[in-house]
């Protein structure tokens, strides 16, 4: 049982995906994926793998939603692993017009189960991924409650990436740039507004709209901001205008913020 906070009965965040949820249209998709991973990746380079995002969380819409992979490796990846990746992406991607884009993430599984990494990409991987092929590193992992330290691991270092945003936004010059960096940007931004107010919330959701609501009930002078980044998330026509507010004026209140609620991230190497 999950609870409206998408708790466990413990009080612990549960994980939110599933393969039995993945909708009918997406199952020859995932079931490619599955063969074409396995086949790409031996065992003795491939430890597990892993489905997040809309798919696993049954909320993907045809044409409209993208196929999320973890790759956990057991060394770190090396450019030949991304080479594979690269390509796996582009073979999915273009024979399934059920996904608009496949993205591959690669990591090591000493990284994922490092302690710098626990609260961080540890609880992407216990939380938020769906295990597809091989052992599940979940299992190795702690359980997790929506707490500062959580809220800080994850999203605290946003500050971080403010100039690339700015230099990625003033060199955009075609449609499919601002698309991508749209929908990067507000993902983004959604999702740090939530975990900002996630240890008082109580609770954990990866619902873009839902999450701007829940951010707006405690900081209701940013509300339309937040509900911004969430419609254009969700969108498929980019508005430099409107990302420009978002990456000129929420991102730096917002990096600023959570540095005085929650500190900032630990650095990574």
């Amino acid at each position: 049982m999950t609870t409206i906070q998408g708790l466990d009965r413990d009080g612990y965040i549960a994980r939110e995906g599933s393969l039995d949820r993945v909708p009918p249209a997406f199952a020859p998709v995932v079931a490619a994926a599955r063969e074409r991973i396995a086949a790409a990746f031996a065992p003795d380079r491939l430890h597990s793998a892993y489905l997040y995002g809309s798919l696993p969380r049954g909320t993907a819409t045809p044409g409209v939603s993208d196929l999320d992979l973890l790759l956990a490796l057991r060394h770190e990846p090396t450019a030949a692993d991304r080479a594979e990746a690269d390509a796996l992406e582009a073979a999915l991607d273009g024979e399934f017009a059920q996904v608009n884009g496949v993205g591959v993430v690669l990591a090591g599984t000493d990284t994922l189960l490092s302690e710098l990494e626990r609260h961080d990409l540890g609880w992407f991987v216990a939380c938020l991924c769906t295990p597809l092929l091989g052992e599940d590193l979940a299992a190795r992992l702690p359980r997790y409650r929506p707490t500062s330290l959580l809220a800080r691991e994850t999203n605290g270092d946003l500050a971080l990436v403010l100039p690339l945003w700015h230099e990625r936004l003033a060199a955009a010059t075609t449609e499919a740039e601002l698309r991508g960096l749209t929908r990067a940007v507000s993902r983004r931004l959604v999702r740090t507004c939530l975990t900002l107010v996630m240890p008082r919330w109580g609770g954990w959701t990866s619902d873009l709209a839902a999450s701007a609501e829940i951010f707006a009930g405690y900081y209701p002078e940013r509300a339309a901001q937040a509900r911004l980044a969430a419609a254009l998330a969700r969108g498929r026509t980019p508005d430099r205008a409107a990302l420009t507010v978002l990456v000129d004026d929420l991102g730096p209140w917002l990096a600023a913020e959570y540095a005085a609620v929650h500190g900032v991230k630990a650095p990574r190497p």
